[in-house]
């Protein structure tokens, strides 16, 4: 008898049926997991639902979703990045009201889904205190209030009650300073790009726009009085924004945390959500172009670690579930495993052939050769002889693989780099090399307890440039060096868990991953990355200076390549990682990986043996 689903399962069903409607995307992919609703990519992540929700929550759930989706239909990434102010007041303005022109529009003939998007922004209006009648009169929550105002103007629509603390301090001053500009906005709501060109102009009536201003207009400001280094270090920031601009998730309006940094930027083009930039023009093969690392006056800094763990799989996941998610792992990976074997089996082969014992012999003394003393039964006279074992330069080896969990690995590529990173444990074990699985997320969405710790001591900042990292880390180990393969087998299906993949700050990882090699008690250590980006952390990149977790990812990279006897080899999926590792491989399909993986690991015993 085959059970029937459960109410939660079939309204997920349905709300991810509603969502691809709406955003005109058969092939949209929904899921359900983690803290806050965004966009991955073409992904559309909303937060887990509890088994029984309540009404208010469904309601919520179906305005996120419906928000995500509106995006998706009406809004044109590059129209937007092409409009979008550079930083400051002027971008949080312009965000907001692009928000508005996207949710108006939606709600103008679907009027379930204007209900929708009215319970999600009441839901998180609450949320971030906009109830509260001592609201603090800041840029952030001016951005908020005029937004919200242009909603409301332009759709008609009252706001809900959870929005009074901030409107009864904003409105007044609002609509003094709109000066009938949200009327000229509603005649341009279905020109993105005429309604964005319009939106700038209102923002330079609000004396907004020196924040549009490009932030290299000033370097050349004081150049006498300026050293070299910081000179280089105003042009490497002079260039960042567009690489970190490319690096943002893009997020609903419903859930985008606070960000009132100069630097805030939360909706961006997600088709690039890993941080690269296009490196069409640049060669891939030339090390010149590796960005080289260099000493920066703006050290790391990690607001709380409090909250960072690092955790078991088997820790995080019922066995029950890890058997299912293997289970599954198994079942669409059938095919590709046979082709990843072959290949571990050919790398079997050439690390066991430089495993082979050798023997010299005729020796006067050592062990006795045994196979000769048939010449001494027919000749007594016949002295013994010995032999000895040479020794092999196969040296006693440990390999570290370090799987970047980031949400832009969701799908295929993260089912993939599973399996390879089993099969290669597995084949590794065979020829008595120790192997170990590390992953590395976040917790959260856009910070988690660290962003809320901060938000809550009143944001301090430790130096003026950025309070440093602000989400909380997620270090996963899936199967240590001394684990059996048959014990860690199950743990790899944590990965197809819903809601793991978060975020990824690359830099941290790598350290972590490297002072486990480090305690290793084997002569060689190889440490193997595979991602598919740079860092990402939008809390930490939204409230700090541009660049801090590249540098950091840089900083770590020549350390480990250049001042230790770890050996590291990064593989790269869809990006181009040799602009960050010495000894890289890039791959544009994800069935390229076991190959890679196989070559490169079969490389550096070749090399290790000569």
């Amino acid at each position: 008898m085959i059970d029937a689903p459960k109410p939660i399962d079939t309204f997920k069903r349905s709300l991810a049926s509603a969502t691809k409607a709406i955003a005109g995307r058969d092939d949209l992919d929904v899921s359900f997991g983690g803290d806050v609703a965004g966009l991955v990519r073409d992904q559309v992540m909303l937060p887990s639902l509890p088994p029984t929700p309540r009404p208010e929550v469904i309601a919520k759930a179906r305005g996120e979703a419906d928000g995500l989706a509106l995006r998706i239909a009406l809004h044109d990434a590059d129209i937007h990045s092409a409009n979008l102010p550079k930083s400051g007041a002027a971008r949080a303005v312009f965000e907001a009201l692009e928000q508005a022109r996207v949710e108006t529009l939606g709600g103008q003939h679907l009027s379930g889904v204007a209900d929708n998007l009215t319970a999600a922004l009441s839901a998180r209006a609450k949320r971030r205190g906009f109830d509260k009648p001592d609201i603090a009169k800041d840029d952030t929550s001016f951005a908020e209030a005029i937004g919200l105002y242009a909603r409301e103007r332009m759709s008609g629509r009252e706001l809900p009650e959870t929005t009074n603390g901030i409107m009864t301090a904003w409105r007044d001053e609002i609509s003094q300073r709109s000066q009938g500009r949200i009327k000229a906005l509603l005649d341009l709501i279905h020109d993105q790009d005429g309604y964005a060109r319009q939106v700038n102009d209102f923002i330079a009536d609000l004396t907004l726009d020196h924040d549009q201003a490009d932030p290299d207009a000033d370097d050349d400001q004081d150049e006498e009085s300026q050293q070299d280094e910081e000179q280089e270090q105003e042009d490497q920031s002079a260039d960042a924004p567009n690489e970190e601009q490319q690096g943002q998730t893009e997020v609903s309006d419903a859930d985008a945390l606070e960000d009132d940094s100069d630097e805030a930027q939360d909706i961006v083009d997600a088709e690039n959500i890993d941080g690269e930039s296009d490196d069409s023009e640049q060669s891939p093969d030339a090390p010149s172009q590796r960005p080289q690392p260099r000493n920066s006056p703006t050290p790391y800094r990690i607001y709380t670690t409090r909250h960072d763990e690092v955790i078991k799989a088997e820790d995080l996941c019922p066995v029950e579930e890890l058997e299912r998610l293997r289970g599954y792992l198994d079942g669409h990976m059938a095919g590709l495993s046979s082709v990843i074997a072959r290949l571990a089996n050919r790398l079997q082969r050439r690390l066991q052939a430089q495993q082979q014992r050798s023997w010299t012999f005729d020796l006067e003394e050592g062990m006795l050769d045994t196979a000769r003393l048939t010449r001494v039964i027919i000749d007594p006279m016949s002295a013994l002889t010995f032999k000895e074992e040479k020794e092999t330069d196969f040296r006693d080896t440990v390999v570290s693989i370090l799987i970047d969990n980031s949400g832009s690995m969701r799908g295929r590529p993260i089912m993939v780099a599973a399996v390879c990173a089993d099969i290669m444990a597995r084949t590794l074990e065979r020829c008595g090399v120790k192997a170990e699985i590390l992953g590395f997320t976040t917790k959260a969405w856009k910070g988690g307890k660290s962003f809320q710790d901060w938000m809550a001591a009143g944001k301090p900042r430790q130096q003026e440039d950025g309070p440093g990292r602000l989400n909380d880390l997620r270090h996963i180990v899936y199967k240590s060096a001394d684990m059996p393969w048959r014990r860690a087998k199950r743990n790899l299906g944590l990965m197809m868990r819903e809601g793991l993949l978060k975020e990824n700050i690359d830099g941290e990882a790598l350290d972590w991953a490297y002072r486990r090699l480090m305690a290793r008690p084997e002569q060689r250590r190889i440490m193997m990355v595979i991602s598919d980006g740079a860092p990402v952390d939008d809390a930490t990149q939204s409230q700090n200076k541009t660049g801090l977790l590249e540098a950091h990812l840089r900083e770590k990279i020549d350390m480990i390549e250049n001042r230790s006897d770890v050996e590291l080899v990064a593989i790269g999926i869809g990006h181009d990682v040799t602009r960050w590792y010495a000894k890289a491989v890039t791959i544009m399909d994800v069935e390229q990986l076991g190959g890679a993986m196989t070559e490169k690991l079969a490389e550096l015993f070749d090399t290790g043996r000569r």
